[in-house]
C-alpha cells in the first residue's frame, strides 16, 4: 500500500501536465499492443503457409501451391500467389520478380502502419514533461518572488521538486514506448525479410523448372 500511496502522491503533485502525459502513454500503449498482436499473427500465418507451400514448390506441384495461396489471405500468400499466377505463362524471371515486388510494395506499408506513432508518443511524452517542468518553475519563481524571505528557500526547493515530477513522469513514459517501438520495428523487419526470402526461393524454383522444361 505504501508504494501505491507514493505513486498517487507523485502523480497528484506533478500538476496538470501529468494528465496529458498519461493520455499519451495510454494511446501509445494501445497502438503498440494492437501492432504487436497483429504482427505476431502475421508471423504465425506466414510460417504456417510457407511450411505448406515450400514442399509443393520443391516438388514442382505448382497447381497445388497455387490453390493453397489463393485460398489464404496471409501476406506471404499474396506475394506467392502473384508469382504462381505468372509461373508457366511468363518464362522470364524478371517479369515474375517485378510482379512479386509490386505485391510487396502494397504489403509493406500495411505492416508498418501506425508503428511510427509509438515513437511519436514517446517524443511527445518527453516534451510534455519538459514543458510541465518549465511551467512549474515559472510558477515557482513567481510565487517565491512574493513570499516571505525566510520561507523562500524552502518554498523554492519544494516547488522545484514538484515541477521536476513532470519530467520524470515524461521519461518514465517515453523510455518504455521507445523500447516497444524498437521491438515492433524489429518484428516488422523480420516479416519483410521472410517475405523477401520466400520470394527469392520461389523465383529460384521457377527458374529451375523453366530450364528443365526448355531442355526437355
Amino acid at each position: 500500500m505504501a508504494i501505491l500511496f507514493t505513486i498517487v502522491e507523485f502523480f497528484t503533485t506533478g500538476g496538470l501536465f501529468m494528465y496529458p502525459i498519461l493520455m499519451v502513454f495510454a494511446v501509445g500503449l494501445a497502438i503498440a499492443i494492437e501492432r504487436y498482436i497483429t504482427l505476431t499473427m502475421v508471423t504465425r500465418r506466414n510460417r504456417r503457409v510457407w511450411e505448406q507451400v515450400q514442399p509443393l514448390l520443391d516438388q514442382g506441384q505448382f497447381d497445388e501451391a497455387r490453390d493453397v495461396t489463393t485460398e489464404d489471405q496471409s501476406t506471404i500468400s499474396q506475394v506467392l500467389s502473384m508469382g504462381l499466377s505468372l509461373q508457366g505463362a511468363v518464362h522470364r524471371r524478371e517479369d515474375i520478380e517485378i510482379a512479386m515486388e509490386e505485391s510487396m510494395m502494397g504489403i509493406v506499408p500495411r505492416l508498418e502502419k501506425r508503428t511510427p506513432y509509438v515513437a511519436l508518443a514517446s517524443s511527445i511524452a518527453t516534451l510534455l514533461g519538459l514543458l510541465g517542468t518549465i511551467m512549474g518553475l515559472i510558477q515557482a519563481f513567481t510565487a517565491v518572488a512574493n513570499a516571505n524571505p525566510a520561507e523562500k528557500a524552502d518554498l523554492l526547493s519544494a516547488s522545484i521538486s514538484v515541477a521536476m515530477n513532470t519530467t520524470a513522469f515524461g521519461l518514465m513514459v517515453a523510455i518504455p514506448l521507445l523500447v516497444i517501438h524498437a521491438v515492433l520495428t524489429s518484428k516488422t523487419g523480420d516479416i519483410i525479410d521472410s517475405l523477401e526470402m520466400a520470394t527469392v526461393k520461389s523465383l529460384n524454383v521457377f527458374s529451375r523448372n523453366a530450364r528443365r522444361v526448355a531442355g526437355a
